[in-house]
């Protein structure tokens, strides 16, 4: 069968979800062809002649932009079955089955994908499924200088590839998309395949790896095997994790061996400064305990990056300028990403925030063009806020200003008197595509 399998956006990453199916749909004897439209046109002659099209949908951002593109895509393809597979597609099933997909796969997609392209009617909601994974193949796909890449203090860039060691969580955060289809679970992949897989990227030309599991020590044990057998080989080799205050706490005495492995960067949810809404959130920290966990890494010699959901149903102005006097006290004005102070709060399908006591206080109805629940904050004045702070983000964005300067215009919205800095505090590590959700 000839199969075409499509990426809106992922990030600036290569995209795994591609290369992953890829291999295993090839190993079953159909013709596969990748399309990350973020980086290269559709392909008029690949989709004319596609017996099935699988566009892949991790998050909330590459899910609104594929609902925009399923009507190109089937006239494009007028012959092909067209399904929808990953995270995103499976909390978004009755949407995307109403938009014209004729399957819906879940986050372990890849044997229910050779399934589908052996004729199979799969895409039935159930148990999570446990993968022997293969090593993705990344073969048709842009080269990796064309994606996101590791921008260093001194002004030099690493091209970047992007693997995972692991998928879902253990953890059951209210407001993560991750929750609703994982509940609970993670699954590991082999940590051969894991190799083989930064292997070909390093041949490809990395020089960075990004580990994209939502938790990177969910399975600590695991971690370490990978990361010193990564740095055994490629000692030069620098990559970047995702890891979760608690664990940074609970794992304090595997930050150094992080470090000595070659680990640039370590992102970290912080979410917000206030207990109260940590708590709605269930996201098992206090913000005492990120003042801890940023002293452990910093002893450690990592370089952390703080990410935020600055703008939730109980945020106020008084909260949000909080925030903001917090990260200019800890010195963080240049580890945290300019896009974070204007993120509001997604409500997906099957959220457990749809649980929260108080939601009949801000929740609203479901909105179908932007894949969430609309909410309003307890404090109108907060929502103002937010639509102030993220028009001044995008403008000063675009026009090229840097982290501090952003951070402090943000302030001057929010009517917070911050001191200068007595002088340029260091820069860190960043990835140099904007984080988006």
């Amino acid at each position: 069968m000839r199969v075409v399998l499509v990426s809106t956006y992922e990030m600036g990453r290569q995209p795994f979800g591609l290369a992953s199916p890829a291999a295993w749909l090839k190993r079953a004897g159909h013709e596969v062809a990748c399309v990350d439209v973020s980086r290269t046109p559709l392909g008029a002659e690949k989709l004319r002649q596609a017996e099935l099209v699988g566009v892949f949908l991790p998050m909330h951002t590459a899910t609104r932009l594929a609902l925009g593109l399923l009507p190109r895509l089937r006239r494009m393809a007028p012959g092909a079955r067209i399904c929808a597979y990953g995270l995103y597609a499976e909390i978004n099933r009755a949407q995307l089955l109403a938009a014209g997909c004729e399957a819906v796969l879940g986050a372990e997609y890849e044997a229910d994908l050779v399934a589908v392209a052996g004729g199979a009617r799969a895409g039935g909601e159930g148990a999570l499924p446990r993968l022997e994974f293969v090593v993705p193949d990344r073969s048709g796909l842009p080269p990796l200088s064309e994606y996101a890449g590791l921008r260093m203090a001194d002004g030099s860039r690493r091209v970047t590839g992007y693997t995972e060691a692991t998928r879902g969580c253990k953890h059951r955060c209210r407001h993560c998309p991750i929750t609703p289809v994982y509940n609970g679970q993670f699954r590991a992949v082999g940590a051969e395949t894991v190799l083989a897989d930064i292997r070909q990227q390093v041949e490809a030309g990395a020089e960075h790896i990004t580990f994209g599991d939502p938790d990177f020590f969910n399975g600590p044990t695991h971690a370490r095997r990978i990361v010193a057998a990564l740095h055994q080989e490629f000692p030069r080799l620098s990559y970047d994790v995702t890891i979760k205050i608690e664990h940074l706490l609970r794992q304090a005495e595997l930050l150094p061996e992080l470090k000595a492995t070659g680990c640039a960067l370590v992102t970290t949810a912080v979410e917000s400064f206030d207990d109260a809404v940590l708590e709605k959130l269930d996201k098992g920290h206090t913000a005492a305990d990120f003042r801890r966990a940023l002293g452990l890494t910093q002893a450690a010699g990592l370089a952390l990056n703080p990410t935020f959901v600055a703008f939730t149903p109980w945020t106020t102005r008084a909260s949000f300028a909080a925030m903001l006097e917090a990260i200019g006290e800890l010195g963080l004005e240049e580890q945290v990403g300019a896009v974070q102070y204007g993120i509001r709060l997604l409500v997906p399908r099957g959220s457990r925030l749809l649980e929260a006591e108080d939601r009949g206080a801000w929740l609203g109805d479901w909105d179908d063009a932007g894949l969430s629940y609309r909410w309003r904050a307890l404090e109108p004045e907060a929502d103002r806020l937010a639509e102030q702070v993220q028009a001044a983000v995008a403008a000063e964005s675009k026009a090229g200003q840097g982290r501090r300067e952003i951070f402090h215009q943000v302030a001057t919205i929010a009517g917070v008197r911050l001191p200068p800095p007595a002088m340029p505090r260091a820069t860190v590590p960043y990835l140099d595509e904007p984080w988006f959700c």
